[in-house]
């Protein structure tokens, strides 16, 4: 996520989608990435410039903003949309049309490592995005040496516990309720088979 300066203000950009809005399709249509992209994550980008004007969060990089606001109840705004202009940029990188598939070797080592096998982690990340209640997250990240999949609620992320994400799947509604209703379960398992991006995973390893 980049800043641009003007002026002396630095202003958090909404950066752009790694693919066109019709790319996930028919897992994710158009206009559920339309939505979700052009007024979701960018209200959260635009919330957070508004919120930091003039304080001592400005023309700080988000993952600082959100380690420095986390668990802060005076800075719940600044942390929540922060970590969700984060969350979002992260999680359009997770998926791609080229998705699903075997990870590559180094991963699938630490995958098996830390799961025993590619399907056990998968079950886990899925019970761990089915279950979450409510709005929120189920992501793959790194915690110490040990690959680990924990989910978190609203905006909450693993770099505020100290984690390296390496995947994350959203379950806020809006991430699926127009193409899936009410079943949640059904996009979880279509993002997992067909759009996880396993070398976006990889990279995040490094």
């Amino acid at each position: 996520m980049g800043n641009d300066t003007i002026g002396n203000a630095s202003v958090h950009v909404l950066p752009p989608l790694p693919y066109a809005e019709n790319a996930l399709e028919p897992v994710i249509s158009a206009n559920t990435i339309n939505f979700h992209y052009a007024k979701h994550h960018k209200g959260y980008v635009d919330n957070l410039n508004k919120l930091i004007a003039g304080t001592e969060f400005a023309g700080l990089p988000l993952e600082k903003i959100i380690t420095e606001t986390a668990g802060k109840p005076d800075k719940a705004a600044i942390f929540n949309n922060a970590a969700q202009a984060w969350n979002h940029a992260f999680y359009w990188r997770s998926l791609s049309s080229k998705g699903g598939g075997e990870p590559s070797a180094d991963l699938k080592q630490k995958i098996e490592a830390s799961f025993g096998t590619v399907d056990a982690c998968k079950k886990e990340l899925a019970a761990a995005a089915t279950t979450q209640f409510g709005s929120g997250w189920a992501w793959l990240a790194l915690d110490g040496g040990k690959l680990t999949v924990i989910k978190t609620g609203n905006a909450d992320s693993p770099l505020a516990k100290g984690m390296k994400p390496l995947f994350t799947i959203d379950v806020w509604e809006h991430a699926y309720y127009l193409d899936y209703q009410n079943r949640r379960a059904d996009y979880v398992s279509a993002v997992l088979e067909k759009l996880i991006n396993w070398s976006f995973a990889a990279d995040n390893l490094k």
